[in-house]
């Protein structure tokens, strides 16, 4: 009797193509789409539907069986309450971290083995390996471009022991060229951006239906009002577009970006220059830590580190580690360092864990 894998199938290339991998190497595999998000709480912007409609195509043509399981309470519950929450403390949070952790590595992963499985798989480029000790490790993906270890740091020795994810040795050109060469329809299909529940909607205008605006100043460090912000939620540090401040008499002509938020007095820092002071952090702290092997990394342990997706790593060493909380300092200063995004650390090739910045 085959291994059963259950493929979590998003519509996409990349899962129709893992899952057309794990067919090959002789598993029994069933396909099940993700429901995260319930249609009357959406906008006839969001692309679930029509993710559905591709999941089916893809399955026809991999003559694979789909389930469709819902899982927008958990989501609800498990993510996008702390989604609102940390905008509403004037963090920016990154779902995506909590949707794998709490969703497509928990949720499904339960409804998986109920369902019989031994294993899940999902399209992420990523890899998985063992250590001298046996436990399981996240590895990048050989295609750096699209490595998404980043975002799947917080799974536990529990969740990565039955992950498999096939496209760990492709680069993404190749995953396409599969995809044509067996006509699955969604061979050229755009990669999904963006938070899944908000599709390609307005952000600010989606936001604006759970969060109430609070309009306030926008001003220099030296208290200079060059402007208004809509409210201080819609911002994060960093920022250069949607700004809105026109030319200053007597200024630079170098672009505006968000440098910083005073939540007490509802005020939005910004500054003039892609390199300002303000911008760059030498030091950063996080918490709510979680390591991969289940056990913090020897703080003497080289390393280097991501405070955003698609980031280069950088240099850095670990001069605090206690208890939930680490502080981390770099060898160059790192820019715009934003509360609530996660801090990923890497020996290597392999993703030893992180936390969220503080």
């Amino acid at each position: 009797m085959s291994t059963r894998v259950v493929v979590g199938m998003s519509g996409g290339v990349d899962s129709s193509v893992a899952t057309h991998l794990l067919k090959q190497q002789g598993y029994d595999v069933l396909g099940v789409f993700m429901k995260n998000w319930n249609d009357d709480d959406n906008t006839e912007r969001c692309t679930a539907r029509q993710d559905f409609l591709d999941v089916l195509a893809a399955a026809e043509v991999l003559d694979t069986e789909v389930e469709v399981v819902n899982f927008a309470t958990e989501y609800k519950e498990r993510v996008f309450s702390y989604f609102l929450a940390e905008y509403q403390a004037g963090r920016t949070p990154n779902p995506d971290v909590l949707c794998n952790a709490e969703i497509k590595f928990k949720a499904f992963l339960d409804d998986a083995i109920a369902r019989g499985a031994e294993f899940i798989a999902t399209g992420h480029y990523a890899g998985k390996g063992t250590d001298d000790a046996g436990r399981a490790t996240l590895l990048r993906a050989q295609d750096g471009n699209k490595d998404q270890s980043y975002f799947l740091y917080r799974l536990s020795q529990a969740q990565l022991r039955p992950a498999l994810f096939p496209l760990a040795h492709l680069p993404k050109p190749e995953v396409r060229a599969i995809a044509r060469s067996i006509g699955l329809p969604n061979a050229a299909k755009k990669d999904s951006t963006g938070i899944c529940f908000i599709g390609e909607r307005n952000f600010r205008e989606f936001l604006e239906r759970y969060l109430p605006r609070d309009p306030g100043a926008m001003q220099t460090p030296d208290g200079r009002v060059v402007g208004r912000h809509q409210g201080l939620m819609y911002y994060t540090l960093g920022q250069r577009q949607g700004l809105g401040i026109g030319g200053q008499k007597d200024g630079s002509a170098e672009p505006w970006f968000v440098a910083a938020k005073d939540m007490a007095s509802n005020t939005l820092i910004v500054v003039q220059g892609h390199d300002h002071p303000l911008l760059l952090r030498a030091t950063l702290a996080a918490g709510q830590l979680s390591w991969i092997a289940g056990v913090a990394p020897d703080p003497d342990r080289p390393c280097t580190a991501k405070t955003r997706y698609r980031q280069t790593d950088a240099a850095c060493r670990i001069t605090r580690l206690e208890g939930d909380t680490l502080e981390l300092a770099f060898e160059q200063p790192q820019w715009a360092v934003t509360p609530g995004q996660s801090v990923v650390l890497y020996d290597g090739e392999v993703c030893l864990g992180g936390g969220i910045i503080t």
